[in-house]
């Protein structure tokens, strides 16, 4: 008797093989048979006309604080997530020294938004080291599975103390200990090391993080160190300001480390051509037998924009700014007076507040034509006839005034929807090229992460609902494919190897998927971070049961407080 049998779905068993309908038998937390007729069962799941896949592996999410004291991790869980993997970004909490808990907080508030009350309320510090940090994580029964990656600015930070911070090159012994602790950091089973060198990634002051600047024998180091273990992916996001520069190194790192390298790649509208460049920059090293890869999103990365939000058109206004920290139903009612409307309109962004946000996202102040008013569903592959500036005209009002009585109007709720990258053509055939290049992987989600202004962790449901199903602006992409990039590809690339396919053997990580129902709701800010703190999330219709290791997680929407996931650790 098995303890479970999924009866009569089509199975899109992640590898990218065609559909097929039949059962999925699961005894304890392996999967025993995939197709045909399975025997009886404790328990049957009826899934004809659904679909059955392996839990989605989400490869790029920032749940580093959180998951030290929340067992669910919604929302990447209420989408269909079974295994996250943090650490991204060069941002994390470990290896760190009592002294520096606070630039870390500072590092993560400014970076990926997470508020830094929060962090100082839930995280616990019972770590030093990264060693110590994973114990700590393996402590606590989780709904999903966890993996982390060691991160570059608080290795940097530990090794160098303020030197790092204020971004100074490092010494040869400061390089020295970083190696030991990338190695030490692999070995205790992290998945790899990233790193950050962009102007968009700064502290809540403006200031750029550690890494930024860092010299390429200190890169090369740590590349070297996860040669000698031989486990672990090399990530970063570089603005790529010298592109040959950049991948000189990158290549390097690829030779001596024999590891997988890889970068995030977006399409930015000040260089359309960019992401063409780099890939060819990838094409060649792939041509020299180098494992190079560009991490790519399946949507335009786009930033929230709102009353309640962590930044809207007027943010940058220093009238709107007196008025920020003001509880919303008073900032509302002063919003909505004339005199205050008069005055804000009046401004122009202030070079003081557009220094404290990152370069891109600086464009909301004027880029009428790149924001869209975010419906229910969110339509993220919307027209330009749809853009603020386009209903501003048809109203016959100033784009600024009309922004502005929308956001003001009705509950103060209202939100638009800005693509700050991936929308430079106005679509997502960019997006789609990326993709069905053989040498990208699917990431980005960036879960737990931009809490007050992205809600990308319900890409894995958008991935099947737009690409698979509702697209109208361009060609669609088949569910195998798309099922296929959020499963074994990513567990392949970064060394999960039990899991993201079904295949008998490997481990009962599976989603049964109403598709025809599945449909992702209007974005929704709440309340429930430690200290009070902020966070949009987004809920979903068309889970009927998503299950880890054999054990229902969520059914039909509602979490079933089972506690089947733990910490994974590479090797």
């Amino acid at each position: 008797m098995h303890d479970m049998v999924i009866r009569d779905g089509t199975i899109i068993d992640g590898t990218g093989a065609a559909r097929f309908t039949g059962d999925v038998a699961i005894d304890g937390d392996r999967i025993v048979q995939v197709g045909g007729k399975a025997g009886p069962a404790r328990r049957d799941v009826p899934a004809e006309g659904r679909l059955v896949t392996p839990g989605w592996v989400d490869v790029h999410t920032h749940y580093d604080g959180q998951a030290t004291w929340d067992p669910v991790l919604a929302p990447s869980v209420w989408h269909g997530a079974t295994t996250i993997l943090f650490g991204n970004c060069g941002v994390g909490f470990a290896p760190v020294r009592a002294p520096d808990r606070q630039a870390l907080i500072d590092l993560m508030e400014g970076v990926e938004d997470i508020p830094g009350i929060t962090l100082a309320e839930g995280l616990k510090w019972n770590w030093e080291s990264f060693p110590q940090y994973l114990d700590a994580l393996a402590e606590m029964p989780r709904t999903i599975d966890i993996a982390a990656q060691v991160a570059h600015h608080p290795l940097r930070v530990y090794a160098m103390g303020d030197r790092g911070l204020n971004r100074e090159a490092a010494t040869a012994d400061d390089i020295a200990m970083m190696e030991k602790l990338t190695e030490e950091a692999l070995r205790a089973g992290a998945f790899g090391f990233t790193t950050s060198r962009t102007d968009q990634h700064r502290t809540p002051t403006g200031d750029l993080v550690p890494g930024r600047y860092a010299e390429h024998e200190e890169l090369l180091a740590i590349g070297r160190a996860m040669g000698r273990v031989g486990r672990g992916a090399f990530g970063m996001l570089s603005d790529f300001e010298d592109e040959a520069a950049e991948f000189e190194w990158l290549r390097q790192v690829a030779k001596d480390s024999g590891r997988p390298v890889w970068f995030l790649l977006t399409d930015r509208n000040y260089d359309p051509k960019r992401w063409k460049r780099l890939m060819a920059g990838v094409a060649a090293a792939r041509a020299d037998g180098l494992p190079l890869s560009a991490q790519v999103a399946g949507r335009p990365v786009g930033l929230i924009l709102g009353l309640t939000t962590s930044l809207n058109p007027f943010a940058l206004r220093e009238g709107f700014a007196a008025l920020a920290t003001l509880p919303p139903a008073e900032q509302l009612a002063r919003l909505r007076d004339p005199e205050v409307r008069a005055k804000i309109l009046a401004e122009e962004a202030s070079e003081r507040l557009m220094h404290l946000v990152p370069p891109l996202s600086r464009q909301i102040a004027t880029r009428w034509d790149q924001m869209f008013v975010l419906g229910d569903p969110p339509d993220y592959e919307p027209p330009a006839d749809r853009s603020l500036a386009a209903l501003a005209a048809k109203a016959g009002q100033d784009p600024a005034a009309f922004c502005y009585d929308f956001l003001t109007g009705g509950d103060g709720g209202r939100m638009l929807y800005f693509p700050v990258v991936n929308y430079v053509g106005g679509d997502l055939s960019v997006v789609r090229e990326m993709m069905v290049n053989p040498h990208t992987v699917n990431g980005l989600s960036d879960g737990g992460a931009h809490c007050g202004v992205i809600c990308d962790a319900s890409m894995p449901t958008s991935m099947l609902t737009h690409w698979g199903r509702d697209r109208t602006r361009g060609e669609k992409l088949p569910l195998e494919f798309l099922v296929k990039r959020q499963t074994s590809e990513g567990a392949d690339f970064f060394g999960f190897g039990d899991r993201g396919r079904l295949i008998p053997g490997l481990k009962a990580d599976v989603n049964v998927i109403d598709f025809e129902g599945l449909r992702l709701h209007h974005p929704e800010m709440i309340y429930d971070l430690p200290a009070g703190g902020r966070r949009l999330v987004q809920t979903v219709d068309g889970y009927d049961m998503t299950l880890v290791s054999g054990v229902p997680v969520m059914e039909k929407g509602t979490e079933t407080g089972a506690r089947p996931g733990r910490l994974v650790r590479a090797g």
